[in-house]
């Protein structure tokens, strides 16, 4: 008899666990508290991004969750553009770690290479010619609207793999074997996964505190209206700022001198964790950001002087037919710098996980379905060796 799970969190982490205990046989019940999902899983850029997990065992579980996305997405005729990245120079030290990783990048496993100036702009429409040295193209990079993700994969679990979707539910409590409602409602089931991100809070408010090491990270994002006459910007672009935010480029010794050329000419990049990339949605809009206060830094109000700092860094990095905002917002996610996903069993039965470094739209379909081969055969999670966990 098939083993019912219950999955709380209808973010994309939650969403791809769906998928990979239906597809395994289970039957899936889904609670989502919101009439849609409306946390950190609709407030990114939609990119599946490879090219920043590090070496080893998850750059290599990034790039499965990559062909299982594509395997999706072209199941549920969902949009989506394998459009790769440009990770951009316009200072000779960008250039020199752009340069050191690509020299280490076969033996890492990366397919990446230099291109000069011209060789990017015949790749990039939108990339800025002035001052341009030269960037990085990698195509493993895909690009999602993760609004229309969080919309469309529900739809598509519901009629392909049978999943239950109770949206506009919220859970009051869990148990291996029952599910509460704050409504009163009850599910009988074998195993819960808890998926709710930020919100793992309101079930489990010991866990984080006792884990270590979590902190709450705002970011502060931005989007134009869609560009007109239909133009397209191509590969995701990322900029020199981008080299000191993501594990991938740690090791890289020239790093070093960038990291204090960027502290000493403009501390309040750093003060505000601001680091610049763009991608572009199906209707066109551009995807501009992100920013990263912590802890006590985190207040309800958008700061203007992130939003000015951000739009004068992408400037210089982008070039637009239409540059205006149509869109500010904030999101809200847990944050742990020790490994990009957070996995937790408190009792035989539930597991509990959470993105922990911004990467949910990367790893979530590698990750579930490693934990679902192995949680449904044994109800033992299998944790990767680089995991971290209590």
């Amino acid at each position: 008899m098939a083993k019912t799970i219950a999955i709380i969190g209808g973010g994309i982490v939650g969403l791809s666990h769906a998928w990979a205990a239906a597809r395994s046989g289970a039957r899936v019940l889904l609670f989502e508290r919101s009439p849609v999902a409306a946390g950190s899983s609709v407030r990114n850029f939609g990119m599946v991004w490879p090219i920043g997990q590090p070496r080893g065992a998850w750059h290599q579980l990034a790039l499965r969750s990559r062909q299982l996305w594509l395997e999706i997405l072209s199941d549920a005729k969902i949009w989506y553009d394998p459009s790769g990245s440009l990770h951009l120079a316009y200072r000779e030290d960008e250039r020199a770690v752009l340069m050191e990783f690509i020299q280490q990048a076969p033996a890492d496993g990366y397919d990446c290479q230099w291109l000069d100036k011209s060789q990017v702009l015949d790749r990039s429409r939108a990339a800025q010619p002035r001052g341009l040295v030269g960037g990085m193209w990698s195509p493993t990079e895909v690009c999602v609207d993760p609004r229309q993700v969080t919309r469309e994969l529900p739809k598509y679990l519901a009629e392909k793999w049978g999943v239950e979707l109770h949206y506009g539910t919220g859970i009051e409590s869990v148990t291996p074997t029952l599910v509460t409602a704050t409504d009163g409602r009850q599910w009988g089931v074998d195993g819960v996964i808890v998926a709710s991100g930020a919100e793992l809070r309101s079930l489990y408010s010991d866990v984080l505190e006792s884990a270590g090491g979590f902190r709450l990270c705002k970011l502060q994002m931005l989007r134009t209206a869609p560009q007109p006459n239909g133009w397209r910007m191509g590969p995701m672009l990322a900029g020199g700022l981008t080299l000191r935010h993501y594990p991938t480029f740690k090791h890289c010794k020239s790093l070093v001198a960038l990291k204090h050329r960027i502290a000493t000419e403009s501390p309040l990049l750093d003060q505000y964790g601001i680091h610049v990339m763009a991608s572009q949605t199906a209707a066109g809009e551009i995807t501009l950001g992100d920013s990263h206060e912590y802890d006590a830094a985190i207040e309800p109000f958008d700061k203007e002087v992130i939003n000015d700092l951000m739009l004068a860094e992408l400037r210089g990095l982008i070039r637009l037919p239409d540059f205006a905002i149509a869109e500010r917002w904030h999101g809200i996610y847990a944050s742990r710098t020790e490994a990009p996903m957070f996995l937790h069993e408190p009792e035989a039965g539930v597991l509990l996980t959470i993105s922990t470094g911004g990467c949910g739209m990367t790893m979530s379909f590698g990750l579930a379905e490693q934990n679902i081969a192995s949680w449904l055969g044994s109800q033992k999670v299998h944790k990767p060796a680089t995991a971290a966990t209590i």
